[in-house]
């Protein structure tokens, strides 16, 4: 029997000055019985989860940082909103249950 192909789920975060690629290992997606679909959904959804906090806690440290370096170079702290959605990402992503 040829050994099961490596599946992972992947993110990469990418700016001028910094990327990062997240991963998760999932299971072989070669399942034939609904219980080993619904096992390996279930995998999935929780490897989706822990990607997406591990991102939001990278770019929360990293926006942290970003002001940090502003605030020590003497940049006023007023925050454009627009331009920190547009660059970090939407705030606020509702997930369907």
């Amino acid at each position: 029997m040829a050994p099961q192909p490596s599946t992972t789920l992947a993110a990469t975060y990418t700016s001028p000055s910094t990327s990062k690629t997240f991963t998760h290992p999932l299971p072989s997606s070669t399942t034939t019985s609904l219980a080993e679909k619904t096992q390996y959904l279930s995998t999935l959804r929780q490897s989706m989860t822990q990607l997406q906090d591990e991102v939001n806690a990278f770019l929360t440290d990293k926006m942290e940082k970003d002001k940090a370096l502003a605030a020590k170079a003497g940049v006023k702290d007023k925050v454009d909103e627009k331009k920190e959605e547009d660059f970090y990402g939407e705030e606020g992503v509702e997930e369907g249950d």
